[in-house]
């Protein structure tokens, strides 16, 4: 009798136990914060690529142009309408100093990309054009637009997902480039 006792409060208390796990999983992700989204390139170099560049599609380029210097990478669309958001901001930031590259992601026209460029300005050091969206998909872009803060050993650091502005610039990015950029000048690069 006492083995049936037993098991009749383990068949009670299963579900309750089941609510309590599945209330705890919901909540985390209640307060979670959907642009944090991990990388699993975060500590790792940079996927092999060669893409053309955005102004002259005889040029190529390879994962090598994110070496030598801690940068951001910006993946962008003319089709993304909070990537047009973030613009004028970017262009602040590279009007500041800031390195950054810009991968245009899957537009139908690299036309129209260079006309966005020369319409809102282009704070970008250089631009590849992505078109198919194999490099994006090599870095696990989900969408535009994703900023990836890379290492001068061309290495993935941070992964943010959403628009760079005022607020994740000034508290996520900036604090990371700038222990980035103490490090690579403090080992005498310019």
């Amino acid at each position: 009798m006492a083995q049936r006792s037993k098991l009749r409060w383990v068949i009670l208390a299963l579900p309750l136990l089941a609510f309590i796990w599945l209330t705890l999983f919901l909540l985390r992700g209640l307060f979670s914060d959907p642009t944090e989204l991990s990388s699993a390139l975060v500590g790792k170099p940079v996927p092999q690529f060669t893409v053309p560049d955005i102004y002259d599609t005889s040029k190529m380029h390879t994962e090598a142009v994110l070496q030598g210097r801690p940068m951001l990478l910006n993946v962008w669309a003319t089709w993304c309408p909070t990537c047009r958001a973030e613009h004028e901001y970017l262009n602040k930031l590279a009007a500041e100093g800031v390195y950054i590259v810009g991968l245009n992601y899957k537009d139908d026209s690299r036309a129209k990309a260079v006309n966005w460029l020369n319409t809102l300005g282009d704070p970008y050091q250089l631009n590849l054009f992505d078109e198919r969206g194999m490099v994006a998909l090599d870095f696990g872009v989900y969408g535009a637009p994703e900023t990836f803060l890379i290492n001068s050993a061309g290495e993935v650091v941070y992964r943010h997902v959403g628009d760079v502005n005022d607020r994740v610039w000034n508290t996520i990015l900036k604090p990371q480039y700038d222990e980035l950029m103490q490090s690579y000048q403090g080992a005498g690069a310019k």
